[in-house]
């Protein structure tokens, strides 16, 4: 559900630290506000290839929020840290239990909640190889994303395609989603990195 441009992960990563620094509190709402910074600094890692550390943050993130959710209605935030939780364990290679994530919250997710679940759970099936399953996962109806989550849907639609070996139908939802990362995201953002690279290797197949 994020990403950071190429090449600014290092001074991302700076300012987040320096935010929660200055957010450490024992209560209230900068707690949340940190949680927040927290999960986000996770993804950054994730980017920047560091998924063990990645993981530590999230796992951190979700015990502070089972502490809170006695005393505040954190259900939100508990949900993209699950979401965030299941993009670390893709990362690492664990998709089974991305999977096992995603269709476990799938239920109780609404709206952009929801698209990050159903994106997460097609990242893990085709993880896992399961290619005919991711694609029709992806058929089914999406809700409404938020424009930093352009051409999401598209590219992992585009992957499962390429490893169904249907490689015309892939290329063609794979300029689907560069055409989306073009109207709302920076040339230089990590999706637009991810379609090109997948467009080169169907190039060269």
């Amino acid at each position: 559900m994020a990403a950071v441009v190429h090449g600014r992960g290092a001074v991302v990563l700076a300012e987040l630290e320096g935010l929660i620094a200055e957010l450490e509190q024992p209560s209230g709402a900068d707690r949340l506000l940190l949680l927040r910074a927290r999960m986000f600094r996770a993804w950054v890692l994730i980017d920047e290839g560091r998924p063990a550390e990645a993981e530590a943050e999230a796992e951190a993130v979700l015990r502070a929020l089972t502490r809170t959710m006695y005393v505040t209605d954190v259900w939100e935030l508990e949900l993209i840290a699950l979401v965030c939780m299941g993009d670390v364990l893709c990362a690492l290679g664990r998709h089974e239990e991305a999977e096992t994530i995603a269709r476990g919250h799938l239920p109780r997710a609404e709206g952009h909640l929801e698209f990050g679940l159903r994106l997460l759970l097609l990242h893990s099936l085709s993880g896992q190889g399961r290619h005919e399953e991711a694609l029709a996962e992806s058929g089914r109806h999406h809700p409404e994303s938020s424009p930093a989550d352009s051409g999401a849907h598209e590219l992992a639609t585009a992957v499962a395609l390429h490893g169904l070996g249907r490689h015309d139908e892939a290329k063609e939802e794979a300029q689907r989603a560069m055409t989306a990362c073009e109207r709302y995201l920076h040339p230089h953002h990590q999706r637009v990195g991810e379609v090109r690279a997948l467009l080169a290797r169907m190039a060269s197949a």
